[in-house]
C-alpha cells in the first residue's frame, strides 16, 4: 500500500485554537496509528506545521480521511500538501 507524506501548514492566528483542540486531534491520529494507517506524525519545532506519514490506497481516499481531522474540521490548517512517497531504505522501506 502506498505511503504518503502529508505536510500541514499552520499560522499563528490558529495557535490558541490548535492548543485547545490538540487532544482531540492527537486522539484521532492515535486511532489511525492503532489501525496501521498513520506511520508517524509530529509538529515542526518552529510551529509552522507538521509532517504526517500515512498508508492509504490512493491520494483521493487520503484527502477524504484528512477532512475528518479535528484540526481540519475547525479550519485550523492553513494548507495541506499530500505527496506519495517511495522509501527505498530505512524503517519505512
Amino acid at each position: 500500500m502506498p505511503i504518503f507524506a502529508v505536510h500541514y501548514t499552520y499560522t499563528d492566528a490558529t495557535a490558541a485554537d490548535r492548543a485547545t483542540h490538540r487532544p482531540e486531534h492527537r486522539a484521532w491520529l492515535n486511532a489511525l496509528v492503532d489501525a496501521g494507517t498513520v506511520l508517524s506524525s509530529g509538529p515542526y519545532p518552529d510551529g509552522t506545521g507538521a509532517l504526517l506519514l500515512f498508508r492509504a490506497e490512493d491520494a483521493p481516499s487520503l484527502t477524504e480521511l484528512l477532512g475528518h481531522d479535528p484540526f481540519a474540521e475547525r479550519n485550523l490548517i492553513e494548507a495541506v500538501r499530500v505527496v506519495e512517497w517511495l522509501p527505498v531504505m530505512g524503517a519505512f522501506a
